[in-house]
């Protein structure tokens, strides 16, 4: 299937781009000749061009859905007590972890406290507040329409507390007294997904409440220079008649039968980056064409389920994510500034969407143990970090199970990673650290070591936040997963 996919988007690249090698540049006053206006194009090449189109789109149109579902909370707050929302132009914070019922996003995170919002950053720019939050690690990440990150606030910035501007590539404006700095994102749709790390304990958790009480966004016409505080632990939730179920897994933000119904919006609002204007040029094209003739737009429709079956959905398995790690292990590329890295875009948007840049976090997952066989959750395994070499951080490190979904399952210690925020976790004697996964407890004396496993297909899946240089230069290695007999 890697190699299906590699050749389907070589092939479409090819036909769109001009090789320096093939082809001289056009001369200064001679136009490229564009897609020919008047032709007919039958459905064979329709559905070519259709195929590069859903997999380069596919995380676009996934931002637009994602957006539509969580601005139309009716104020900020918890979906179904569970998933921040918010308003256009405002954000949502949790008080505490992400729970087992989140279905928003896969491959959740345990050690942070998030939040969540989408912004129309053209027609409304954004005051971002951030508090002092002292030692404490913290990044606000903020993504346009591509899933690329933009701007930098965070520990690892030296981002200063006060107020932020974010505003759209066409807003026009000056700084407002007593803001900080702009923070103009590449397209108007954008999202903020803050994340503050915090130590799994009652005391921690009571002292980063007044904190996260003013992590919060709202529109610049109501920006006064006064730092605005919501109670996120006592804003009543938001119902949800239709809520998600996690048994079904992430929520399907792509539907395949609409994505050439969407796809238009993309064209139109997400400006082309340097080298893909052939690209834009045969798309326009293509939807042009398919809105007048009923035959093509069928055969995308068709394109579009082939697609999602062929290459999209091959992409949830860690083997064909990122690059390998060592071990058995595939680590992150490009996460969250991948530019026209398709192949990299199309997995995480799949697999674990909303990552942060490779230099804030790095990600190491696995389907498999030592010998290449599938990690499953009624099997019990054994994870050893030697003496000194834990993953190397100056913010955080976990390790995290999930299930078959990228999702928790619901187990009665109420844990689904472990990490930094642990503060009771037993070395061995020679300083080695040995992490348990399994059905049942390794025992009494280890079991602050255990991650508790469904009895199914399982992923295990390593953090290193704000990685020092062995993490980032890629000498840093994952551990051997032992499965005990």
């Amino acid at each position: 299937m890697k190699f299906a996919l590699k050749t389907t988007a070589a092939l479409c690249l090819l036909a769109f781009t001009l090789s320096p090698l093939q082809a001289a540049p056009p001369a200064p006053d001679k136009a490229l000749t564009q897609p020919a206006d008047g032709i007919t194009m039958h459905a064979g090449y329709a559905k070519a061009v259709g195929r590069m189109a859903y997999l380069w789109g596919w995380p676009m149109v996934n931002m637009i859905n994602r957006y539509e579902r969580i601005t139309k909370a009716p104020r900020p707050g918890l979906l179904g007590g569970i998933l921040p929302a918010a308003p256009r132009g405002q954000l949502g914070m949790l008080h505490d972890y992400i729970t087992p019922s989140e279905t928003f996003v896969t491959c959740p995170n345990q050690d942070v406290v998030y939040g969540l919002g989408f912004f129309s950053l053209d027609e409304e720019p954004v005051i971002i507040q951030v508090p002092d939050f002292g030692e404490r690690f913290w990044v606000y990440a903020l993504y346009d329409q591509r899933t690329d990150q933009f701007g930098h606030l965070g520990k690892p910035y030296g981002t200063k507390p006060g107020f932020y501007l974010l505003v759209g590539p066409n807003w026009k404006g000056e700084k407002p007294a007593g803001v900080e700095a702009i923070v103009r994102s590449p397209t108007a749709l954008a999202n903020a997904i803050p994340r503050i790390f915090m130590d799994d304990s009652m005391e921690d958790r009571a002292a980063i409440q007044g904190k996260i009480n003013q992590v919060v966004a709202y529109p610049l016409k109501d920006f006064d220079g006064k730092m605005k505080t919501i109670d996120w632990k006592n804003t009543p939730d938001i119902p949800v008649p239709d809520a998600d179920s996690a048994s079904g897994g992430e929520t399907k933000w792509v539907i395949p039968e609409k994505f050439f119904d969407q796809f238009p919006q993309v064209l139109a609002t997400v400006a082309p980056q340097p080298g893909e204007e052939a690209l834009y040029a045969q798309f326009r094209q293509l939807m042009d064409l398919a809105a007048k003739d009923p035959a093509i737009k069928q055969a995308l429709v068709e394109v579009a389920k082939e697609t999602e079956e062929e290459v999209i959905k091959p992409f949830f398995q860690w083997q064909h994510n990122g690059r390998p790690a060592g071990n058995g292990w595939n680590r992150s590329t490009n996460n969250a500034q991948f530019g026209i890295d398709y192949f990299n875009r199309a997995g995480t948007s799949k697999s674990n969407m909303f990552d942060n840049r490779p230099n804030e976090t790095q990600y190491f997952y696995t389907d498999f143990d030592e010998t290449g066989a599938p990690l499953n959750g009624s099997n019990s395994y054994t994870v050893t970090f030697a003496a000194g070499q834990e993953p190397p951080v100056r913010g955080f490190w976990s390790l995290t199970l999930y299930n078959k979904l990228h999702l928790f399952s619901a187990n009665d210690l109420k844990r689904y990673s472990l990490g930094t925020k642990n503060k009771n976790l037993v070395r061995n004697t020679d300083g080695s650290l040995t992490l348990y996964v399994g059905p049942a407890s390794p025992g009494k004396d280890q079991e602050t070591n255990w991650l508790p496993s469904p009895k199914e297909p399982i992923s295990l899946y390593l953090r290193a936040y704000w990685g020092k240089e062995g993490i980032l230069d890629g000498s840093w290695k994952p551990p051997v997963i032992k499965k005990v007999n």
